[in-house]
């Protein structure tokens, strides 16, 4: 138990220095959309989080625990994650920065997704992860993928796809900090399938260049609005 609370220590350094807390600030949005208002007392929000009095802050707001634990899995994919983003350490809130356990049981997939608020540094704690990303149509759409095992880690820019797989022989674990308090998270795969009301089917077949006998089996897929 030692060594795990040693390596999270020196993550805590390493997230630190990948922060931008040298600003002070935060410098994103903290929820997807704000749509402005002329009357206050009809706000609900100030900068994603009303701040609390500093009267009646405490430790409690600062601390947090459950890390030393293994996430609940996702049956589906074989990996799940636990956070500690702002929604569950408030004390987060404007400071720039975050971090989350990823676990994996063999064979488990974190699969294609992006932050839109966040760069994201991965460090494997145990197994062997299959981890990569994907560049932008400025750089051709170029995978950077590799195997890592305990102790190495890789660097996913803000906005970019990034996937995670265990290829190991062995549940796997990794530890991941943010330069954002709330990073957000949106998987390819749900808001293009999961969508309400739904994608027109047409757009999706086009859009993922699938073959014509594909399209007619998606016929019977609601067209959406």
């Amino acid at each position: 138990m030692g060594s795990f609370y040693n390596l999270l220590a020196s993550f805590f350094l390493l997230a630190f220095a990948f922060s931008p807390l040298a600003n002070a600030s935060c410098n994103g949005p903290l929820q997807d959309f704000c749509v402005a208002i002329d009357e206050p007392n009809n706000a609900s929000y100030v900068n994603g989080k009303f701040c609390k009095n500093p009267d009646n802050v405490t430790v409690d707001d600062f601390t947090f625990d459950g890390l030393d634990v293994a996430a609940e899995i996702e049956e589906s994919l074989g990996f799940g994650a636990t956070r500690r983003w702002v929604p569950e350490v408030p004390g987060l809130n404007t400071q720039g920065i975050s971090m989350a356990r990823i676990d994996f049981l063999k064979g488990g997939v974190d699969p294609p997704h992006w932050h839109p608020r966040s760069a994201e540094l991965f460090h494997v704690y145990e197994g062997h992860l299959l981890v990569g990303f994907v560049t932008t149509a400025e750089n051709n759409y170029t995978t950077f993928a590799t195997v890592l095992g305990p102790g190495e880690g890789i660097v996913f820019g803000q906005g970019l796809t990034h996937f995670a797989m265990n290829v190991g022989k062995i549940n796997a674990t990794a530890f991941v900090g943010f330069n954002h308090e709330f990073p957000g998270i949106s998987r390819h795969g749900n808001s293009l399938f999961d969508a309400k009301p739904s994608i027109n089917y047409k757009i999706l077949m086009r859009g993922l260049k699938l073959d014509k006998a594909t399209e007619e089996l998606a016929e019977g897929i609601p067209s959406g609005a």
